[in-house]
Formats: structure tokens, C-alpha cells, sequence
């Protein structure tokens, strides 16, 4: 139950935006909500232990009842009563329960895929991935022919929504690396204690809380588009840096290297959300904000099992905790290698995307 309201909240929290805020100040919403989701990154484990700590783990429960209530009633009286879609009259509520069952199995049978094994692709892993692929397949079909289908297939083809959810996945893809890579990094080839790799760790949200006001407020001034390259830019230079700058640095040259590649990454949701939100219709913001967590999500899991893939194979150890501090960090560098390559291929999407945004102009 919590994971439904949580995914409801993820999921409209952009289409709110879209609907209250104006559209000249949409880059600055998106990226105030790239800052909280920052904080919220930042405080809640380290909060979380806190409370674990001092009053055991049912505590974590009771706060976050306490302030999902405070968040009811804030939503309660100062969201608008316009933002609220008002039915037609006359018009019957359809639900698409044969696709929202099918785009389940689906998305279950893909997470599986990427996740078990423990790092090894076997023939369950393969057979799960088939499943997916069939059931998306069968998604498409089913959505062409309902009435009311729960994603509309025209969206799709729209020229800016498809390659923005595709460079959308490949950068979470790549942002999970930190949080996959980066701990073995900082505890196996630079030694560092568990507190002090959880500091390390927090430099990221920090920086990107603070940069994700600023991020909203450039891409209000100069325009989307050009800043979802900016921002892509940013993170190839991250991932460059994460290559080299860690083995010779250590920590320094760790830190160093996330400063550049979460300012990209906050500079490319902000402009990228905003691009994405500007001119869709009120009837389809909810649908759209829906599939930007989806694209995100995707990544996430992808990222978890490709990144981790990657980095176990360029480290040659099955067994990572065994494997010396040389490996690891070559692990490393190779992994933001490719996580560099990833975000490439989402510069050429958006450079792309934007020519045939300017031709159809």
C-alpha cells in the first residue's frame, strides 16, 4: 500500500507542476523538485538510522505517518481545486484493466530479469527477459485496440516525448553506477571505513540539492533544449573524470569528479521534464508525468544490473570483497567507461531530436 501511494506521488508530482506553475517558470519547478528530492535522499537514511538507533525500527513507520499526514493536509489546502481534472458530463470512467495487467507482468518479469542471479545471467534470467519482451509486445497490441487505453500509443511518436523518455532511462542507467560501483570503490580500493564511505557517498545528494534551484532557473533563461546537451555534456565530462581522477586522487579526485557529473545530471532533469511538460495537453499530463517515472525507473533497474555487471567483470574476481584494490578500481574506471559511451548515445538522441524539432518548426 505504501509503494502504490508512493508511486501515485512520484508519478503526478510533475503533472502538478504542469498544471499550477507557468510555463515560463516551469524549469525552475522542476528543478526546485530536483533539490527536495535531493534533501529527501540525503536526510532520510541517515535520519533513518538515527531513529533505528534510538527507538527501533517501527519509529520510521510512525514518522512517515506523521508526515504523510502533514503532507494531506498541505496538499488539501493549497493545492487548487482547478488542478483537478473535472470529468465530463456524460462521460463513462473506463479503466484499461487488460493493460495495466499486462504492463505489470511485464515490468515484473523484467525487474526479475535484471535482478536475480546475483550478478550472473543464466537461463532463468534469459527466459524472464522473454517474457518481457513478449508482454511489451502484447502491451503494444492490446493498447492499439482498446478504447481507452491506458498509454496511447500517438504519444509515443510525438517527436519530443519518445527520445526524451530514451535519454531519460540511459542517464538513470548511468546515475545508479555511482550507487552501485561507487561503495566498493571508496571501501575496497581506497580503504575507507563504512562511516567514512557514507560520507563520501552523501556528496552527491548535497551537491545536487544545491544545484538543482540553480539548474531550474538556467533552463527558464536558456531554454530547454539546448540545456538537456548542456547537461548531457556535463556528465560525459562527469564520467570522463570518474575514469581517471579517483585512481589518481582518491577521494579528492572522487569527490571532484561527482561535482561535475551531478550538476549534469540535475541540469538535464530540470531542462529535460521541462521540454517534456511545456505543450502537453491537460488530459495527458498525469499519463506523461507517469512515464517519465517509468523511463527513470527503468534506468534504475537497468543500471543496477548492466552497471554491476560491467564492473564485476572488469574487476576479474567473482567474489569482489576478495579482489585486490588494483582490480577494483580498474573496475571502476572501466565501468564509467561505458556509463560515458551511455550517456553519448543520449547526446546524439537529443542532438537528433532537436534537428527534427527545429525542421518540423
Amino acid at each position: 500500500v505504501q509503494g502504490l501511494g508512493a508511486a501515485v506521488m512520484m508519478a503526478l508530482t510533475i503533472a502538478v507542476v504542469g498544471e499550477t506553475v507557468p510555463k515560463e517558470r516551469t524549469g525552475s519547478a522542476m528543478g526546485l523538485l530536483g533539490t527536495m528530492s535531493a534533501i529527501g535522499t540525503a536526510l532520510g537514511p541517515s535520519l533513518g538510522g538515527v531513529l533505528i538507533a534510538a527507538l527501533g525500527w517501527r519509529s520510521i513507520f510512525l514518522v512517515n505517518a506523521a508526515l504523510g499526514g502533514v503532507a494531506l493536509l498541505a496538499a488539501w489546502r493549497f493545492l487548487p481545486a482547478a488542478s483537478i481534472p473535472r470529468q465530463a458530463a456524460g462521460a463513462k470512467a473506463r479503466f484499461d484493466m487488460p493493460g495495466t495487467l499486462l504492463l505489470a507482468t511485464t515490468l515484473a518479469a523484467y525487474a526479475l530479469a535484471m535482478t536475480l542471479g546475483r550478478g550472473h545471467f543464466g537461463g532463468l534470467n534469459a527466459a524472464l527477459l522473454g517474457a518481457a519482451m513478449a508482454g511489451a509486445a502484447l502491451f503494444v497490441v492490446a493498447e492499439a485496440k482498446v478504447a481507452s487505453p491506458l498509454v496511447k500509443l500517438a504519444l509515443l511518436r510525438d517527436g519530443v516525448l519518445a527520445p526524451s523518455l530514451a535519454m531519460n532511462a540511459l542517464v538513470s542507467t548511468v546515475m545508479m553506477a555511482t550507487l552501485v560501483v561507487g561503495p566498493f570503490f571508496l571501501s575496497r580500493a581506497l580503504g575507507l571505513s563504512e562511516a567514512a564511505t557514507g560520507a563520501v557517498l552523501s556528496i552527491g545528494p548535497v551537491v545536487s540539492a544545491v544545484c538543482g534551484v540553480i539548474a531550474g532557473r538556467i533552463v527558464d533563461r536558456l531554454g530547454a533544449t539546448a540545456m538537456v546537451i548542456a547537461g548531457l555534456g556535463l556528465m560525459v565530462a562527469g564520467c570522463a573524470a570518474l575514469t581517471a581522477l579517483p585512481g589518481l586522487f582518491g577521494v579528492t579526485g572522487y569527490a571532484a569528479a561527482i561535482a561535475v557529473l551531478t550538476p549534469g545530471y540535475q541540469l538535464f532533469q530540470a531542462a529535460n521534464n521541462t521540454a517534456v511538460m511545456a505543450d502537453v495537453d491537460r488530459s495527458e499530463r498525469g499519463v506523461v508525468s507517469g512515464m517519465l517515472s517509468l523511463s527513470r525507473n527503468l534506468g534504475l533497474v537497468t543500471g543496477t544490473a548492466v552497471m554491476g555487471a560491467v564492473f564485476a567483470c572488469a574487476v576479474g574476481e567473482r567474489d569482489i570483497a576478495a579482489a585486490a584494490p588494483a582490480a577494483v578500481a580498474h573496475g571502476m574506471a572501466m565501468t564509467f567507461a561505458v556509463a560515458g559511451g551511455l550517456v553519448v548515445v543520449a547526446v546524439a538522441i537529443a542532438v537528433v531530436s532537436g534537428r527534427r524539432e527545429r525542421c518540423s518548426a
